[in-house]
């Protein structure tokens, strides 16, 4: 018999492990940006950060217990999160109007300076990271439900 047919759980784990360094990696690199290169956030990327740290801790101590269940309080932190950054690339890439940008007043990340990889824009990157987080989410509760 199979290790996956023995314990369906790891799969699961192994989900949740992933979306464990997802947002580990994540919080580590805004840190990074931020800290040693000294790029301020702008307001909607404050937003972002607000509910992608906790989601660090959460699914943390999830990996450590080999809860499953964490999907119940990651994926409403994920989702509100892939919200706050699907808001931020539409006002980014001007899809729709706002009379007062969170990027226009203090720091900006519309600059040149605010893309990373080859030109990927930070709010993009944060928009595909929380899509990524609620994929896993989702897939660890089908799992965890199967």
């Amino acid at each position: 018999m199979d290790a996956a047919r023995q314990n369906p759980q790891s799969g699961s784990w192994t989900l949740l492990l992933g979306a464990w360094l997802l947002a580990l990696v994540s919080t580590l690199a805004v840190l990074f940006i931020g800290e040693v290169m000294g790029r301020e956030p702008c307001v909607l990327c404050w937003y972002q950060r607000a509910f992608m740290f906790p989601l660090v801790i959460v699914l943390g101590v999830a990996c450590a217990t080999s809860d499953t269940g964490v999907w119940r309080y990651a994926l409403p932190l994920a989702a509100v999160g892939w919200l706050t950054a699907l808001y931020h690339n539409l006002l980014y890439f001007e899809v729709i109007p706002e009379a007062i940008k969170p990027c226009g007043a203090g720091p900006s990340c519309s600059g040149a300076d605010m893309s990373i990889l080859g030109g990927i824009a930070l709010p993009s990157l944060s928009l595909g990271v929380f899509t990524l987080l609620v994929v896993l989410l989702v897939l660890i509760r089908r799992k965890a439900n199967a």
